[in-house]
């Protein structure tokens, strides 16, 4: 009976848990409605506690500890968080490193709008959906909004959507996104086809639309500077049991599929987001001269220095050697002196280069910064001497005519 139990507390002990997960929703029947996606979390190790958007007892924090890794907030309708729940702690728990995902529709409401505005987007107006009379799908309602999307507009980066190779097409149906160009934090994870728009089905065109073409975002990603990561989607139904399982057509050929590549997209967005893919640390790093071991006091120009770094990503779980071809070190005062790639050497990454002739306070850095992945920047400072007395050479060999030119003269 005791073996029993020691086997049974070490299954639970091995399972993975990926942290706690706060999940918001206007109501407890999208809970029902999105239960594949909710699954998909939970069989990951998360462990989701589902409340009500405007619930009195909504608090993120005690004792200055925040009670969950992650957000996800499925309540387009809300007007005002409840508890201590409000725009600006959620703000301060993104700023703290915490990860977001919120899900909108045509009636999201004031408070996701603010908070889309605080992390680099624009959502459109209430009543407005993401139109296209050339590329909607054959299911679609006569307003043309249930989009047939292609999996080519989806972002070119496999560790935040998963591979585009035998992608099957996608559905929408929400509000349009307009992201910020200037901040280059934020990246359009999904857009829409040049020839939709946003804007109210029911109303007549007056004015420009708030998005148009491929301006369109569907759904955005941040990466924040602290590496915490918001993805804010326009459509809540994309993640929606319906629109994994629902078969999808454009309506005017081309493409088709049995199912939607919904779920495929929607999963991977979340491992992205709550930070399964793309996590980077430095493990180790070390620096010295070569043929020697420990780092000296200071460099002396000159100097044949060797600088290794082992960087590490997470997968299922786990730290594992990181494989890349495009990490580069700089040398750097003020401005960079010598910039060189990094060469993979067993679990390191290895540079080796001669230091300037020009002495005085250094760095090593490292900044490696990929879509997708998280920030490296690994700055190590040492200082460059000029070299002693002792040092310089006896003879140079470009003084040899003014050493000939003296014993000359002392000759005659």
């Amino acid at each position: 009976m005791k073996f029993s139990i020691f086997l049974l507390f070490v299954a639970f002990s091995c399972v993975k848990s990926q942290g706690n997960t706060l999940v918001l929703l206007d109501n407890q029947v999208i809970r029902e409605t999105h239960s594949i996606f909710f699954k998909s979390l939970q069989e990951r190790g998360y462990n989701l506690s589902f409340k009500i958007a405007d619930d009195a007892s909504l608090v993120l924090s005690k004792y200055g500890e925040y009670l969950y890794e992650n957000l996800i907030i499925f309540a387009p309708a809300v007007e005002e968080f409840g508890g201590t729940l409000n725009v600006e702690t959620i703000t301060q728990f993104i700023d703290d490193g915490g990860n977001v995902l919120v899900a909108g529709n045509s009636g999201t409401g004031d408070v996701l709008r603010e908070l889309a505005s605080e992390c680099g987007f624009e959502v459109d107006e209430e009543g407005a959906y993401v139109i296209d009379h050339l590329n909607y799908d054959v299911n679609d309602e006569g307003q043309h909004t249930r989009l047939a999307i292609s999996p080519e507009n989806l972002i070119d980066s496999p560790i935040i959507v998963g591979s585009k190779k035998d992608a099957k097409p996608l559905i929408y149906q929400g509000t349009g996104i307009l992201a910020d160009p200037d901040n280059p934090l934020v990246l359009p994870l999904l857009t829409a086809d040049s020839t939709a728009y946003s804007y109210v089905p029911d109303q007549p065109i007056k004015e420009y639309p708030h998005a148009v073409g491929k301006d369109t975002v569907l759904i955005a990603g941040l990466q924040a500077r602290n590496n915490a990561r918001v993805v804010f989607s326009g459509s809540l139904s994309f993640f929606s049991d319906e629109f994994f399982t629902s078969p999808v057509a454009k309506s005017r050929g081309g493409l088709k599929s049995d199912t939607s590549g919904n779920r495929d997209v929607a999963i991977a967005i979340s491992q992205w987001v709550f930070k399964e893919h793309g996590q980077l640390r430095v493990r180790s790093v070390k620096h010295s001269k070569v043929g020697e071991a420990k780092p000296p006091t200071a460099y002396t120009i000159m100097d044949d220095v060797v600088y290794k770094i082992e960087i590490d990503i997470k997968e299922d779980g786990q730290w594992k050697q990181f494989n890349a071809d495009d990490i580069q070190l700089e040398f750097v005062r003020i401005d960079p002196f010598v910039r060189i790639n990094l060469q993979k050497k067993g679990k390191e990454y290895e540079a080796r280069f001669k230091i300037p002739d020009v002495y005085g306070v250094y760095q090593f850095k490292v900044d490696y910064d990929r879509v997708g992945y998280t920030r490296i920047y690994n700055t190590t400072q040492v200082s460059v001497r000029p070299l002693q007395h002792t040092q310089y050479e006896r003879f140079i060999a470009c003084a040899y005519p003014y050493y000939a030119g003296a014993f000359s003269m002392m000759a005659g």
